[in-house]
């Protein structure tokens, strides 16, 4: 089978059978390097980002050190896969790809988190009663929800496991995409987690908050979110610089509005839906069940979620409109390559 039809349709050996909304060989793919492009610019505004809010990224720590070997590890299964031998294999070859894509990922994912420190030591004020007017305009009551989880013990390690999914369900969606041959699937979805994180940044530079957890409740907690205080704590001290080295292995979420959780899930299911049933039930249902327990685990006002969601819708309707524009058989040059990212 030449290259360019392992790159979108699934050999029959792997037992999956294609419909036709997934089998789209003659459409065009973003190539992998031109993700790899979007990755190193993202990663030359963080360096910027970073000399700019007078930070340095703590390259030496143990949580550095153990991500660069996991992204070696992935590079050097990915460089592996390239040879005949491992392409004509299916089980290897969906290794192969799923060592790239998961690599992808993990890099976006990192510079997206790491970025967020000096976007938020740059910022200035809250926006918390805005985002606060706005919840109560739709008349979402944060406090409710909160009191919910927090009176019904039972729930609570449930509302926790279905907030980390965020950490599984991207795997689960890739290893698929890459057990059955669906490389363009796979590069439109790394694309689409590239734009959502980068339009995030950039709104979150104009609408920093520490978040209803913080602005709404007042006196003994019980009952702790995932993700706890970390906005009212460690904003200001960004902004004040007291301290100056950003750790990967001891990252926070700091952005509130928009909320890239609920970007990254909107994007999960729209990719999820677009598999075979058997598939795509289960998928969607975890990443619903991640949605919504983020206004609490997450600490997170609606709006924040209804702000994400549009994120992700915007960077689907740029892909589309990319894809539109290079029309059904535009590719760019080694889009139809099976492997080259991470090489």
């Amino acid at each position: 089978m030449p290259a360019a039809e392992y790159s979108e349709i699934a050999p029959d050996t792997l037992g999956a059978a294609q419909e036709p909304a997934i089998a789209r060989s003659h459409d065009a793919m973003i190539p992998s390097r031109a993700l790899l492009g979007l990755l190193a610019g993202g990663a030359l505004v963080l360096a910027v980002l970073m000399r700019a809010a007078d930070l340095e990224l703590a390259i030496l720590s143990p949580g550095s050190l153990r991500y660069a070997a996991i992204l070696l590890v992935l590079a050097v299964i990915h460089v592996s896969g390239r040879r005949p031998g491992w392409r004509a294999r299916p089980v290897l070859r969906a290794l192969a790809d799923l060592a790239e894509y998961a690599g992808l990922f993990m890099a976006i994912s990192l510079v997206g988190a790491i970025a967020s420190y000096p976007v938020a030591a740059l910022s200035h004020g809250f926006s918390d009663a805005r985002l606060q007017a706005a919840d109560a305009a739709l008349h979402f009551h944060w406090l409710d929800w909160y009191l919910f989880v927090a009176s019904h013990p039972w729930l609570q390690p449930l509302s926790r496991g279905a907030y980390a999914m965020i950490y599984v369900s991207p795997g689960l969606l890739l290893g698929w995409l890459a057990w059955t041959g669906q490389r363009r699937e796979a590069h439109d979805f790394l694309a689409a987690v590239w734009l959502s994180a980068t339009i995030t940044l950039a709104a979150f530079y104009f609408m920093p908050a520490v978040g209803p957890f913080a602005y709404l409740w007042h006196g003994s907690i019980p009952y702790l979110p995932v993700s706890d205080l970390w906005q009212p704590q460690v904003i200001p001290q960004l902004r004040g610089h007291a301290f100056h080295a950003v750790d990967p292995g001891q990252l926070v979420g700091l952005v509130s509005a928009p909320s890239f959780h609920a970007a990254a899930g909107v994007l999960l299911i729209a990719f999820s839906a677009r598999q075979a049933w058997r598939v795509a039930l289960p998928l969607v249902a975890i990443d619903l069940a991640m949605l919504l327990v983020t206004p609490v685990e997450g600490t997170h006002y609606l709006i924040d979620l209804i702000l994400g969601a549009g994120v992700a819708g915007l960077s689907l309707a740029l892909i589309a409109l990319w894809r539109e524009r290079r029309g059904p058989r535009g590719t760019l040059p080694g889009a139809g390559r099976t492997s080259s990212a991470l090489a």
